[in-house]
This record gives structure tokens, sequence and C-alpha cells, in this order.
């Protein structure tokens, strides 16, 4: 028996309390998580308007959307030492109703500075919300059943920023832009009630202190690393500013691991990277979503610029890639008890590589029918790879270590979001160096070259063993080291 099975052994989960927990706890938490997705989107497509009820312009509105960014990076890596100090259901509930109440004080904002001082506090919640419901999830199911759990995690994650835009698009034309901040009031108050009604609160530690130098650390540096990503891809100041930022937030992040060999309680526990698991799944499983996470930004702008087609068409045509998200849930598990993570994990790299690439053989002349069913086919591809890495991280996670894993987790993870974007747009932006417009072709090279990315990841995967995660996926192959 290994470390996780002790650590899990005589332990009775929500479910095993109620069985209709099921069901309900994994709702409450994919609801939070997409909440937090949408709002990471939504307001791409609402910019002019709101501008102009604002009376500023579009470009100072990234303001209101780097705002949220930046507090989600500031905060999720303390996510965890707040759910162990004051209890996971008390801070997914507190974080709910931060959320909720600066949706609505969103919606209601008559400047750009209000509105970027709501965003913020929006930005707050989130960052408290879905790290904390991630750790809600995993002690809520056994470890057989984490391939369920993280199905449900992983789901928001995938089709938020496919249908933001989209549902951004449908609430301004037809209601008012501040819909698109109003819509999450229904969500925030249902989940709240669900979730101190149903989910059961963690044991509290009040012996950890806060790592306020850590925080500092981990937190400026968190912030500082995704502006400068952020203005990789869209500049908002000169170049030499972005390396200054960039090599801040590198000294920063190196100065945090020093300081973390010496100190009691760090605001991040990197020991959890000597867990092969959690090491692959987060980082060589971050590599492989960096390439994978730019086609959601480098398609629409593919079919709208490059093809001529309509904002509606184009979120038509991708929108399918939400659905192959929910087709790949009931092979999941197959598929992992079948070939386990590591045999998942690089063929799904492969294959996704091998997709993105082949978005460059789609012209304007390609017909929607086959786009839709080529957008699906990526999606199947990407939600694999999401959801396997996602799974594997926490697959053998000590139960005493859950929540810090968690946070670093989910810094990864929206790092992977940014990185990803930001370097698509920056390979768009060095295709057209020369001034040339943005053809069919410029798109087609982006995709190559996004396509080789995900491959980078290949070599973490195939330091996992057959046996790596086996009491999540239930795969029983013997590895070489053992024959």
């Amino acid at each position: 028996m290994d470390s996780t099975d002790t650590a899990l052994e005589g332990q009775t989960f929500a479910i095993d309390r109620d069985p209709r927990l099921r069901y309900i706890i994994p709702a409450v938490v994919a609801v939070a998580f997409l909440m937090e997705q949408l709002d990471a989107t939504i307001l791409v497509t609402a910019v002019p308007d709101i501008a102009r009820s604002l009376a500023t312009t579009p470009v100072r509105m990234n303001l209101a959307v780097t705002t949220y960014i930046l507090t989600l990076a500031m905060f999720i890596p303390v996510s965890g030492w707040f759910a162990d100090r004051f209890g996971a259901r008390r801070i997914f509930a507190l974080s709910l109703f931060t959320f909720t109440l600066g949706s609505i004080l969103c919606g209601l904002a008559t400047s750009l500075p209000m509105l970027i001082v709501t965003r913020a506090l929006q930005g707050f919640g989130g960052a408290m919300m879905t790290p904390v419901g991630r750790l809600i999830l995993i002690r809520s199911f056994p470890r057989s059943q984490l391939v369920t759990a993280m199905t449900y995690m992983t789901l928001p994650a995938i089709i938020g920023p496919v249908i933001g835009p989209v549902l951004g698009g449908f609430l301004t034309t037809y209601l008012s832009w501040r819909w698109i901040f109003w819509v999450n009031l229904p969500f925030g108050i249902i989940g709240m009630v669900m979730a101190l009604r149903y989910v059961r609160d963690t044991e509290r530690d009040t012996s950890i202190k806060f790592d306020f130098p850590g925080f500092i650390m981990v937190g400026v540096g968190c912030v500082l690393l995704q502006y400068g990503i952020e203005n990789i891809g869209r500049p908002t100041i000169p170049v030499w500013a972005i390396i200054v930022v960039l090599a801040a937030a590198g000294l920063l992040l190196l100065g945090f691991i020093r300081y973390a060999k010496t100190a009691e309680s760090p605001a991040v526990d990197l020991t959890l990277f000597k867990l092969r698991t959690f090491r692959v799944g987060t980082l060589a499983g971050g590599i492989c979503r960096v390439g994978l996470n730019g086609t959601p930004f480098l398609l629409p702008l593919m079919l709208q610029v490059g093809f001529g087609l309509s904002p509606v068409v184009s979120g038509t045509l991708t929108f399918v890639s939400a659905l192959s998200a929910l087709a790949i849930r009931p092979i999941s598990s197959m598929m992992l008890r079948r070939f386990g993570f590591d045999r998942v994990l690089i063929w799904s790299a492969i294959f996704g590589a091998a997709i993105v690439a082949g978005f460059a053989l789609i012209g304007p002349e390609t017909p929607h029918w086959f786009i839709i069913t080529y957008v699906f086919v990526f999606g199947l591809a990407r939600a694999a790879q999401f959801m396997t890495s996602n799974t594997l991280s926490y697959s053998e996670t000590p139960a005493a270590q859950l929540s810090r894993a968690t946070s670093l987790g989910g810094v990864l993870q929206q790092l992977s979001v940014s990185f990803g974007v930001s370097i698509a747009a920056m390979l768009l932006g060095l295709v057209t160096l020369d001034g040339s417009p943005l053809t069919p072709e410029k798109f087609h090279l982006t995709f190559l070259l996004m396509a080789v990315i995900p491959l980078f990841g290949l070599p973490g995967f195939f330091m996992l063993r057959p046996e790596d995660g086996r009491q999540v996926s239930g795969h029983y192959r013997q590895s070489k080291e053992a024959a």
C-alpha cells in the first residue's frame, strides 16, 4: 500500500454519506468554474459598447480585461492557505459571494476606474473560487473515481473560452453589455446556497502562519509574469519595458525558490514537484496545453480576418469544440483503464499537435461541414489532454498537500492559457513583420509553428511509468523495470 492509500485509509467521502452528492457537488463547483472562465473572455466582444457607454476608448478598455487576469494571478497562489486556515466550504462560499458582488458592481459601473476596481474584486473572488472548488471536488471523491471528478472540473475550462465571446456578443447585441456581468447573479446565489447546504467543511489548521514575504514574491512575480505575457501578444508598453517586467518576474520567482527551501510554511509548496505525477501533469501537461490553447484564439481570427466570415458564422463553426469536450467524458475512464496515463498523454499530445498543424490545410473554400467536423475532432484531442494531465496531477498527491497542490496547479493552468494566447499572437505578429496583410497563408504558418509546442511535453510524458496514477486509472500494465 502506497503513501496515498495510507493517507486516505478509513476516510469517509462526501459521496459515501449521500449518493446525491455525486452530482450536486460537481455541479456546484462546475458552475463556479464556468463563471470564472467565462468572465476571462466574455468581456472581449463587448469592449466597443462598454467604451462608448463609459466615455473612454476601446484601447483603454484593455485595463478592465487585464485587471481581472492579474488579480487571479496574484491571489491564486495563496488560496490553499485560506482554505486550510478558515475551511474550504467557508472560503468557497465567501469567494462565490465576492465574485457575485463584483459582477453586480461591474454591471453598475459608470466610469472606467469604477469598472477596473470592480473587476479586481471579481478577480479576487475568482482566484479563491477556482482552486478551493477544485479542492472540495477532489476531497469529495475517492481516488478510484477521481477521473469522473476531474472531468467535471476540466469541462468548464475548455467550454468557457469557447462560448465566452459568443455569449458576450449575444447579450451585448440583444440586451446590454451590463448583462454580461449580471448573468452571474442567479448562478452565484444558487452556488452559495448549495455550497453551504451540501459541502462539508474541511478541518481548519490554525497553526499555519501566513507567509507574507513568500506571498509578495510569488504574487507580484506571477502578476508581472502574467502582465509580461499579455504584452507579448498585445503590447501596451514598449519592448524594453516588457523585457524589464519579465526579468523582474523571473528574479522574484527565482528568489522565492531559494526562500522556500528554508521557510517553515512557504506560500507555495514547491516540494510537490518531487512527486513525479504532479510534476509531469502540471509542467509537461502545461507545455502541451500552451500549444493547444493558442487555437481558440487563432481560429476565430483566421475565419473572420483571413476568410472574411462574420462573427456569428465564425462563432457557430468554433462552438462545436465545446460539444466535443462533453463527448470525451464517457470514454475518458475507459481510455485510462485500457492504456494508462502514460500512453494516453503521449498519444493525445502527438494527435493534438497533428490536428493543430492540420488547420493549415483549411482555406476559404473549405466546406463549413468539414470545418465543424475538424474542430470537433480537435476538441476531442484537447479535452483528452487537459482532462488526463489534470487528473494525473492530483492522482497521487497526499491528502495533507491537496490544498497547496490545487493552488499551485491553478497558477500553472492560468499561465498555460495566457502563454498559449500570447505566443500565438506573437507568432502571428512575427509572420507579418513586413507589414503584409493577414492572409490565410499567414495563419497557416502560425498554426504549423504552434503545432510544434505540444511535442515539447513528450519527454516529460515518457518519464511516466505504467503504474503511475494506477489507483485512479485502474490500469495494470506491468512496467519494464518490474518485469
